[in-house]
């Protein structure tokens, strides 16, 4: 099959999402698949090697064609630049799509967010007169609104009848959790076939060879660590772990690294500078080689969400500790499906956002019992084999493909 993914997020950069991308394009292309991947000129946390490097617009990336567009920055801007941007992106990417795109596809998979690439997918599933897929990660823009970011009604409802145009128009729709589908199916009043779940997918990763040089290099060598990797913005409401820093600062030796950028993060720093917190220190993101050694550092994996939040969308970073053998404190808006996978895979704790003496007293269990550590870690890796293997969301996908050129 040719199949044409739309996508913002693709390496080099280095986001979650790229690498989701890059390995599903990967594995498309593994099984005989003629994979095509538009997106953008690579501007966000790249490696110093890669920043030096001159993007092409039309390259062949191991067997896979990767067209690249010059788009509006729609990251680590201010939310009226974002809002506009994501109105002009759709078309700047099929601007690209009529001009290098010369094949018909057989199938397209839209990555959201943004929402509004959607639309390009649609243009192009006319041109082609083709099918289309569109995988959903946050739910826009009620993520938006939960966060208090899009408060104005025109825009709410502007952008609620762009998500509303978008879904009636494409071919199935895959989303990460079982709530994810409920939430569409209720609120947004979706056809309970039109969705389908399939979770993240990650690699598992083999540690411990080379764990004490990495906690050497980030100079957490004698500390127990908690490790925060991905993006620092509103959605992930980690004032909270701050004041938890702030809690332990004297009870335990808990250090808690963060490793990322984000809008968030200057606040960050801020805050635990001038609560003069040496347990809390800010590194850059890391490449996708050296993410398995910043787990091989931590002892702890954390993942947060703001209580704003009212969807039940599932952090990726969970599978990727999991993956990597670490017990989890999870700290969730009520709503997230998180919770039910932590208690479901038996890899750690979760709790809610305003639960901070609970938040601090699962760290200081973990710290103090290593063998939970240890039981917590195997399962949550074990669970991570059995549900979020790459091989396992493609066979979903390739049966999707089939039923919709068949049917």
């Amino acid at each position: 099959m040719r199949i044409l993914l739309l996508t913002d997020s693709y390496p080099p950069e280095i986001r979650s999402a790229s690498h989701l991308m890059h390995e599903f394009a990967n594995a498309l292309k593994d099984r005989g698949h003629k994979v095509t991947v538009v997106t953008t000129m690579p501007r966000y946390n790249l490696t110093e090697e890669y920043a030096s490097i001159p993007p092409q617009d039309i390259a062949d990336e191991d067997g896979i064609t990767v067209i690249r567009t010059k788009g509006p920055r729609i990251h680590n801007v201010g939310y009226l630049r974002r809002g506009l941007a994501h109105l002009i992106l759709p078309y700047v990417f099929y601007r690209s799509v009529r001009q290098f795109v010369l094949n018909r596809p057989d199938l397209i998979v839209v990555y959201s967010p943004p929402l509004t690439l959607g639309a390009a997918g649609i243009w192009t599933k006319k041109r082609f007169s083709c099918k289309l897929i569109l995988n959903i990660q946050d739910i826009f823009p009620q993520n938006a609104i939960d966060l208090d970011i899009m408060n104005n009604r025109l825009a709410i409802k502007f952008f609620e009848s762009i998500e509303r145009w978008i879904y009636k128009r494409v071919d199935r729709i895959t989303v990460h959790s079982g709530g994810n589908k409920e939430f569409l199916i209720q609120r947004k009043h979706l056809l309970p076939d039109q969705v389908v779940v399939i979770y993240n997918w990650i690699h598992c990763y083999k540690t411990g060879d080379t764990r004490n040089n990495c906690r050497q290099l980030h100079n957490v060598d004698s500390k127990f660590t908690i490790l925060f990797a991905g993006i620092l913005g509103p959605a992930q409401g980690l004032d909270v772990i701050i004041n938890v820093a702030e809690k332990l600062h004297n009870r335990s030796n808990a250090h808690f690294l963060f490793v990322g950028d984000g809008t968030a993060k200057k606040n960050l720093k801020n805050k635990a500078q001038k609560l003069k917190l040496s347990n809390v220190s800010f590194q850059p993101f890391v490449c996708r080689e050296d993410y398995p050694f910043l787990l091989e550092q931590a002892d702890v994996g954390l993942v947060c969400l703001s209580k704003h939040n009212k969807t039940p969308v599932v952090p990726g970073k969970l599978m990727g500790y999991m993956a990597g053998s670490l017990p989890v404190v999870a700290v969730l808006n009520r709503e997230s499906d998180g919770h039910d996978i932590v208690k479901r895979a038996k890899c750690g704790f979760s709790l809610l956002p305003d639960d901070e003496d609970g938040i601090a007293d699962a760290i200081l269990t973990l710290e103090s019992d290593n063998r939970l550590r240890m039981d917590m870690g195997k399962s949550g890796l074990e669970f991570a084999h059995n549900y979020f293997s790459l091989e396992y969301a493609v066979n979903i996908y390739e049966k999707i493909f089939r039923e919709l050129l068949e049917g």
